[in-house]
């Protein structure tokens, strides 16, 4: 038998806001199938009226059931209307549902999904689901009442005829709901290759510069050409499956046509039933023709929409281990930052997105993990400029994503004010730390929603000063409809006024805490001039940590921290280290701070 627990929840979640419209929907198709049920009856009293008695009702019953098919096109109408708008909000809301989880899933969920995965996941199975919502459940309320409608209507005609019927019902019945166990494994496994396929045209897509000048094209064909050879086996196979309903609905209703007209016919001849009632015997077998032959389609969405439940199920069930438990709100200004004996590795998290029986395990247990910081512990007061260097891998911005809360560390506390970052509500530590890294991603859409990350409630003459603020005034001068004028990374914007216009984003959400991360790193000395004057007015009155490459960088630093392989070398007031030719920072400063990072 289906376990309709998932489809249960699934519809009681999500059409239950809609009730007063679920409600009707089915008000209607019960009356429609009423109506339906109805008319038989009266082409066989019409029948009889012609043949037997000889009545005078023909024009009242022929009118009735004129009236009749009239009301019903009306309720199909009616009924068209309301499940598609039903379907389409659902689905909506589920779809919105899911992407806002998966943006609050960890880190390590997401650098191990493609987003052309998720996409697939979040659009496409999603999708399936809309004929689910929107016809399916309508449909098969309304053919489930026409076939115990027209058997039951039989059964008090002649019972003989009505358990017959019902006989060869239950094994069509059966039939198909073999089919369906058969087939949902299967186009499960056909979305899972799809989605696959769609990640892997995601990434050579975003990553076309590289392959092309790397002369990697045919290695990214190939892999393209593995992935659609898996997809389209497993296409074959899902779709020869999912097909069978069809043909097995077709045979049923032919031997059951058979069998009506050879009951029919036997128990007129016989004369236990008037030729009007063999008639309408032979209506009722007929209606359930496209009940019969719809369930077998029916069937099928059915197999689309449970592998796809199964799959948005699974991705329901991935939980963040980022809780937001805390209760404490940051007040506004500068914050003091604290690491106490911090311990993170990316790898334990890699584990932990990984499933248990997985036979790497073993492998992965033996060997020690990679720590990314280690036992590190410095304090940074507030209002003062912390100068981050290190080599690359050294986990400078892992500082950074363990304060934004985006992994937990394995041991060790972060501290902002004194509080430990569980303890913060996730919103108002969001709020409190703003970020800018070398890789600005500007949306494409107006220069408004840019700086305003889409918040309706900032009026337009503070998008303005901030724009202005940045030193961005002249540009904004020059576009066509002014904040409304559409840009993109690459497109009508250079990378420095992308750095510039990311900046008027921290200024409009004032935060008490900066992290620059190689904010200037691909930027010419003009425009970096121009950012650097920039960051002087944002930095006054707050902590900050800037991650650099260039001695100039941390030139506003007040304190120095010099990393190597996750643990700290040297922490101290700047002008104290390079004062001191003994410490690290007076010796890069000497060779040259690039030069001697790499």
């Amino acid at each position: 038998m289906i376990d309709s627990h998932p489809y249960r929840t699934l519809l009681r979640k999500y059409l239950a806001p809609m009730w007063v419209k679920v409600l009707l929907l089915f008000v209607l198709l019960l009356g429609g199938a009423g109506l339906t049920l109805l008319s038989p009856r009266i082409l066989a009293a019409f029948i009889d009226a012609v043949f037997v008695n000889g009545s005078q009702n023909i024009f009242v019953l022929a009118g009735l059931f004129l009236g009749i098919a009239l009301i019903n096109q009306a309720i199909s109408i009616v009924t068209s209307y309301l499940g598609s708008d039903i379907g389409l909000r659902a689905t909506n809301q589920l779809r919105a549902d899911l992407t806002l989880h998966c943006l609050q899933l960890d880190m390590s969920f997401h650098h191990g999904m493609t987003p052309g995965v998720l996409v697939e996941r979040i659009d496409g199975d999603i999708s399936r689901l809309h004929q689910f919502l929107s016809s399916f459940a309508v449909m098969l309320f309304r053919n489930a009442l026409l076939i115990a409608g027209s058997v039951v209507a039989i059964f008090l005609i002649e019972w003989r005829a009505g358990l017959a019927l019902a006989v060869a019902i239950v094994v069509t019945l059966g039939a198909l709901e073999l089919s369906r166990r058969w087939a949902v494994p299967a186009i499960a496994r056909e979305r899972e290759t799809s989605a696959q396929l769609f990640g892997i045209v995601e990434e050579h897509l975003s990553s076309t510069e590289d392959l092309r000048a790397n002369g990697s094209m045919h290695y990214a064909m190939r892999h393209f050409f593995d992935r659609s050879r898996d997809w389209s086996g497993a296409f074959t196979r899902a779709h020869a499956l999912s097909y069978l309903p069809w043909p097995i609905s077709r045979i049923m209703f032919v031997l059951n046509m058979v069998l009506a007209l050879g009951m029919a016919t036997w128990l007129v001849g016989s004369g236990a039933i008037t030729i009007g009632l063999g008639y309408a015997i032979f209506r009722y077998v007929e209606m359930i023709r496209w009940p019969v032959l719809y369930l077998g389609r029916q069937v099928q969405d059915l197999q689309y929409a449970g592998a796809a439940i199964i799959r948005i199920r699974e991705l329901l069930l991935q939980k963040s281990t980022i809780q937001d438990t805390g209760q404490v709100v940051l007040p506004q200004g500068a914050l003091r930052v604290a690491f106490d004996d911090v311990t993170f590795s990316y790898l334990s998290r890699r584990q932990q997105s990984m499933p248990a029986d997985d036979p790497s395990d073993v492998e992965r247990e033996e060997s020690e993990p990679h720590y990314a910081l280690r036992n590190l512990s410095f304090s940074l007061p507030a209002g003062q400029v912390l100068g981050l260097l290190g080599r690359t891998g050294s986990g400078k911005s892992t500082i950074s994503r363990l304060l934004f809360r985006l992994y937990e560390s394995d041991s060790g506390i972060v501290r902002l004010n004194d509080t430990a970052l569980p303890d913060i509500k996730l919103d108002t530590l969001h709020d409190a730390i703003g970020l800018v890294t070398q890789d600005v991603h500007l949306f494409n859409a107006s220069v408004r929603d840019n700086v305003t990350l889409f918040d309706p409630s900032i009026s337009d003459d503070r998008v303005v000063a901030a724009i202005e603020a940045v030193e961005l005034g002249s540009w904004f001068q020059t576009l066509p409809n002014g904040l409304d004028t559409i840009v993109s990374a690459g497109n009508s914007m250079s990378a420095g006024q992308a750095q510039l216009l990311a900046l008027s984003r921290l200024w409009l959400r004032d935060p008490g805490l900066l992290v620059l991360d190689e904010a200037s790193s691909r930027l010419d000395p003009a425009t970096e001039s121009q950012l650097d004057r920039a960051l002087d007015r944002l930095l006054m009155g707050r902590t900050a940590i800037i991650i650099a490459h260039r001695l100039t960088t941390i030139q506003r630093a007040d304190w120095i921290m010099i990393l190597d392989a996750g643990q700290c070398v040297e922490f101290g007031p700047r002008a104290e280290l390079a004062n001191n030719p003994q410490s690290h920072f007076s010796q890069l400063q000497q060779v040259g701070l690039k030069e001697a990072l790499a």
